[in-house]
C-alpha cells in the first residue's frame, strides 16, 4: 500500500468515524473469507457496513474525531462495523458472534458514548427502526380499530334484539 493509499484510507476512516451513528469494534482471528463475505452481507441487508482495519492508520484516522476513545480497541486483527441506525450493526454483529466465536465484539461507540461489551449487547437486544416504526403504526391503527367496533356494537345488538321479538312472534 502505497502513500497515496494510505491517506486515502485515513480519510475514509476518519469520514466514517464522524458521520455513523454507531460504531463496533471486534476482533475476527481465524474467520475464513467465506465467514467474513456472509457477515458482510448480513450486515448490508440491515443497513450497515463491516470494514476490516489497520491499526496504525485507523488511529491516525480516529484522532479529532468524537469517537477517539475507540484507539484502545486496535492491537491484533480488527474490524468495525458501524451504521446510521444505533441498532443495525450491534445487532447483527452479537449474533454473528454468537454464532461463531472467532468473532470477537469488544466495544464500540453510539454518537460520544462509549460502550463496553454489556452495552454493544444492550444496544442488540432493542428493536430496530423497522420494528419500531411497525408498533407505532399498529399503535396508531388499533384506536380506529376499536372504535368501528364500539359504533357497530349498537346497531348488531339491536339487530338480534329485533330478530328475537321477531322470533317470538313467529312462535
Amino acid at each position: 500500500m502505497d502513500r497515496a493509499q494510505k491517506v486515502e484510507l485515513v480519510s475514509t476512516l476518519n469520514q466514517i468515524f464522524s458521520t455513523s451513528n454507531v460504531v463496533v469494534v471486534t476482533h475476527y482471528s481465524g474467520l475464513s473469507v467465506k465467514e467474513i463475505t456472509d457477515l458482510r452481507s448480513q450486515m448490508r441487508e440491515a443497513g450497515a457496513s463491516f470494514r476490516v482495519t489497520k491499526n496504525r492508520l485507523t488511529k491516525l484516522a480516529l484522532e479529532g474525531t468524537e469517537k477517539s476513545p475507540l484507539s484502545e480497541f486496535f492491537t491484533g486483527p480488527t474490524a468495525i462495523g458501524f451504521s446510521d441506525d444505533p441498532v443495525a450493526a450491534p445487532k447483527v454483529l452479537v449474533k454473528f458472534a454468537k454464532g461463531n466465536e472467532k468473532l470477537v465484539v469488544l466495544g464500540g461507540m453510539m454518537g460520544d458514548q462509549a460502550l463496553g461489551l454489556e452495552g454493544i449487547q444492550a444496544l442488540a437486544a432493542l428493536p430496530s427502526m423497522d420494528e419500531l416504526r411497525g408498533k407505532i403504526v399498529g399503535l396508531l391503527k388499533a384506536p380506529a380499530t376499536k372504535i368501528a367496533g364500539v359504533l357497530q356494537a349498537p346497531a348488531g345488538q339491536l339487530t338480534r334484539v329485533i330478530g328475537a321479538y321477531g322470533a317470538k312472534e313467529a312462535a
